[in-house]
């Protein structure tokens, strides 16, 4: 498998830019340099930009003024769409759930904050090592995948390079609009073998054929957020859409923290209960294995 994320289709022109970048540029200000190197798609590439009085000229007529890039720099927590009328924080509330969205800066690809908590480990990681560790876990890619909770999209677009087909569902229509505005996943909505759906995958998994699926990636929220996403009648749910010797990887949570080993041993119990069988604790990537 291709080791990078995003790998699939373009950055659709997005104009990104986190603190990193924005004290670069300001460094290089001070310094009184003409230009400088920076990234203004959070870390996928670099490009040369001139730097002026007024600010950082991005196109012929059009500048991010100093003042912006300010404000950009001093918010460690924020990522910016940045187009020729401003300005703004890559950050959504959710009437549906009521939960701010907020896509977070790493030194790699974002994550996203999710009413202030990371979906990705970033502690002695990135989200890139983070969602790659997960796919690996699942072993083999080929045919039907299901990829239970989107998220920002990272594992659906990884598994798309080698699945004939990846279907992933997503609760909340806001994560959707996040997506389209992060250059690391905005593909997702322009990869053809990728469908993604919205609504509750506890719902929407009923209405899958049996035996519908080769493979299951399966990483939902925290288990306080998505406790029916842990439950038996849901894992026997995903084991008849699995086809019989199709693997699944549970994402749980650290499995040596005093919680995370309690819900990984509930986990473990109830997925065989559930039909799964070599239950298996992949400790690198945070979850266990199964097969249908």
């Amino acid at each position: 498998m291709n080791e990078q994320l995003g790998a699939i289709g373009d950055q659709s022109g997005l104009i990104t830019l986190a603190h990193p970048s924005a004290r670069a540029l300001l460094t290089a200000r001070a310094q009184f340099a003409p230009d400088a190197n920076v990234s203004l798609d959070l870390n996928r590439s670099v490009v040369r930009v001139t730097l002026t009085t007024a600010g950082v000229q991005i196109r012929d007529g059009w500048s991010i003024s100093w003042d912006e890039v300010e404000r950009i720099a001093g918010d460690d927590a924020g990522c910016y769409a940045c187009t020729p009328t401003g300005i703004r924080k890559i950050q959504a509330f959710s009437e549906a759930t009521q939960r701010v969205y907020t896509l977070y800066p790493t030194t790699g690809a974002p994550t996203m904050l999710i009413s202030g908590i990371p979906m990705h480990r970033i502690k002695d990681t990135d989200p890139q090592r983070d969602t790659l560790s997960k796919v690996r876990a699942l072993g083999r890619i080929s045919g039907r995948i299901l990829d239970t909770c989107t998220g920002l999209g990272y594992t659906a677009l990884a598994m798309a390079q080698q699945a004939a087909q990846v279907t992933t569902v997503e609760l909340d229509p806001v994560v959707h609009t996040i997506i389209r505005q992060n250059p690391w996943s905005c593909a997702l909505f322009a990869t053809p073998n990728i469908t993604p759906l919205i609504g509750d995958v506890a719902e929407l998994v009923e209405g899958f054929a049996d035996a519908a699926f080769d493979a299951i990636l399966h990483d939902p929220p925290m288990f306080s957020l998505a406790g029916e996403l842990y439950a038996r009648t849901f894992y026997q749910q995903l084991h008849r859409v699995l086809r019989r010797g199709g693997r699944l990887f549970h994402y749980i949570g650290n499995p040596e923290s005093r919680s995370g080993a309690t819900i990984t041993r509930g986990v473990i119990q109830r997925l065989g209960e559930a039909g799964f069988q070599r239950v298996q604790l992949r400790v690198q990537a945070f979850g266990v294995t199964a097969i249908a």
